[in-house]
């Protein structure tokens, strides 16, 4: 293909519709996959785009629930690609952050447009927004995206994190809707998912009134 990313082995037609292939030993900085032929292709939905991830094999599949699940630890650095971790049959299973993985690939821009800045401009100031990703690559592009409408924020890295900092500032009884504009919140996320974050939120008399996106 020409101009490819190195990552993107190639292309497959899957069910009417074609999708990337890329491999995630080469994203993750290791050597390419060998004998693709004895490989397996998992077809996933990200960012509303279909593609696929070469990878050597499939050991399992299991159901885990969010709160096995957990932040992975404060030494991997900024450029590691784990956003979480849990363990299975005894053994630290790696989750990796497959939105940086993307945004490797296929830079997506966050330019603002400048009719959408200069009505924020025109605009009244805004109460700062809570965002809640457990993906750095989503938080940052989400960052950028506000710093250039001048909208205030801070984040949280899963739903727990979020549901103590609200819970902080409804400490001292007045409205938290004074304080914050909106959440915006993923969904998949470890200790707590946007879900769960959600219904915690809404069944919290000094929060139920917040709107959560």
């Amino acid at each position: 293909i020409p101009q490819r990313n190195p990552i993107v082995r190639g292309i497959a037609h899957i069910r009417g519709g074609t999708i990337s292939v890329m491999d995630m030993n080469l994203a993750m900085g290791n050597a390419p996959l060998e004998n693709i032929n004895n490989c397996f292709v998992i077809i996933s939905e990200y960012n509303m785009a279909v593609q696929g991830f070469l990878v050597k094999a499939v050991e399992k599949i299991v159901n885990l629930n969010w709160e096995n699940i957990h932040p992975p630890p404060k030494g991997t650095g900024k450029g590691s690609y784990l956003t979480a971790v849990t363990r299975l049959d005894n053994e630290l299973v790696e989750i990796l952050d497959i939105e940086k993985v993307l945004a490797e690939v296929v830079p997506r821009s966050v330019e603002v447009s400048e009719e959408v800045t200069a009505k924020k401009k025109t605009g009244d100031n805004h109460l700062p927004l809570l965002v809640v990703d457990d993906s750095s690559t989503a938080r940052k592009m989400i960052a950028r995206t506000l710093d250039q409408v001048g909208i205030p924020y801070f984040m949280a890295v899963n739903g727990r994190d979020a549901l103590t900092k609200l819970q902080e500032l409804a400490a001292d009884g007045q409205p938290v809707t004074g304080k914050i504009g909106l959440v915006i919140s993923d969904i998949e996320m470890p200790e707590m998912d946007g879900y769960t974050l959600t219904t915690e939120i809404k069944k919290d008399p000094r929060l139920k009134d917040l709107s959560v996106l």
